[in-house]
């Protein structure tokens, strides 16, 4: 039996009814908030399978029509594009990056042709989608050159705004691509096209499906340490951060995503700019296992997109976006 005056203040008055609950909440979650990431392969009329991902497809061009049409309906302001380029493509300098006709050009074209600016587009700069050795940057005797690299990306870059894309998203983790994209977009009059910097890219654990997705895991030489950050560091996120606002860009990415909420909340904080997080391929396949064994309920999804909203993160590219019912 308690025995006592009761507090004056009871929290949980607030938590009663559903209504009481809304009226209070801190965060909320709507399909603005979400970005959908969107594997594109070679062929007509193809919704290929990804083993290791539940519910995520490639698909061909031409079947686009449809996830994008499912997207731009539910109100998704944005989809990535990431190519799934074949094995024959590929070489040690990612030649395939900057051919016109290539999967991320030609799926450009076709989303702009059939929903004009109904939703806009992602593209990643990055050349390990391309690269016989599946490294982001050219490769030397096990180095990857930077410099030599930048003047790769930033023709990629402008080409990928040239076919039509609305941010262009550097992934690499090259130093100085972001100032080096900045001003070749501008000197080719294509000033409005925005870029997200994926200023905060961990060497992490996290991305073995999305890899398997491109179809660079099995080509990947070594590991990527020594351009992507140490997951030991913080306040090197901040110096990676502050040289890309520098440089230009308009926003940036933390990612992964859930490991990296304090990330997140360190960036927001010291930086008034939108900040992006990912929800990458590893954690989506590792929710997705757990909902698949019933050992964690599909409640869990939205609780776990919620927590970059909590973090800070202004918007979430994650695989369950047009998935989740919101």
């Amino acid at each position: 039996m308690i025995t006592g005056k009761y507090p004056s203040l009871r929290l949980r008055r607030s938590r009663k009814y559903a209504w009481s609950r809304r009226l209070v909440q801190e965060n909320s979650l709507s399909y603005s908030d979400l970005i959908l990431p969107i594997f594109l392969i070679e062929g007509k009329n193809k919704k290929e399978s990804i083993k290791s991902m539940p519910n995520v497809f490639r698909y061909s061009v031409d079947k686009l029509h449809s996830v994008v049409g499912k997207a731009i309906k539910k109100g998704i302001p944005m989809v990535a594009l990431f190519p799934h380029t074949e094995t024959k493509k590929k070489d040690q300098y990612g030649s395939e990056a900057l051919n016109p006709d290539n999967l991320v050009c030609r799926g450009i074209k076709f989303i702009k042709k059939k929903f004009k600016n109904k939703i806009g587009i992602m593209c990643d700069v990055a050349l390990d989608p391309y690269t016989s050795h599946g490294h982001d940057g050219l490769l030397k005797k096990k180095n990857i050159l930077n410099d030599e690299t930048l003047e790769v990306l930033t023709k990629q870059a402008v080409l990928q705004a040239k076919m039509g894309c609305d941010i262009i998203a550097p992934s690499d983790m090259m130093d100085g691509r972001i100032g080096r994209i900045r001003k070749a977009l501008d000197k080719d009059d294509l000033k409005d096209v925005q870029i997200l910097s994926y200023a905060v890219k961990f060497s992490s654990s996290f991305y073995g499906p999305f890899r398997e997705a491109v179809g660079s895991k099995k080509l990947l030489k070594g590991d990527k340490k020594t351009y992507q950050m140490d997951f030991r560091n913080s306040d090197e996120s901040l110096r990676e951060v502050s040289l890309d606002i520098k440089e230009g860009a308009d926003m940036v990415i933390v990612k992964p995503g859930m490991p990296y909420l304090d990330i997140i909340k360190k960036v927001k904080d010291n930086f008034k700019i939108p900040v992006l997080a990912y929800q990458v391929s590893g954690e989506y396949s590792l929710i997705m296992n757990g909902i698949n064994k019933n050992l964690i309920d599909k409640k869990s999804i939205k609780e776990s997109l919620i927590s970059f909203k909590r973090a800070g993160a202004s918007s979430i590219v994650t695989y369950f976006a047009d998935q989740i019912d919101l």
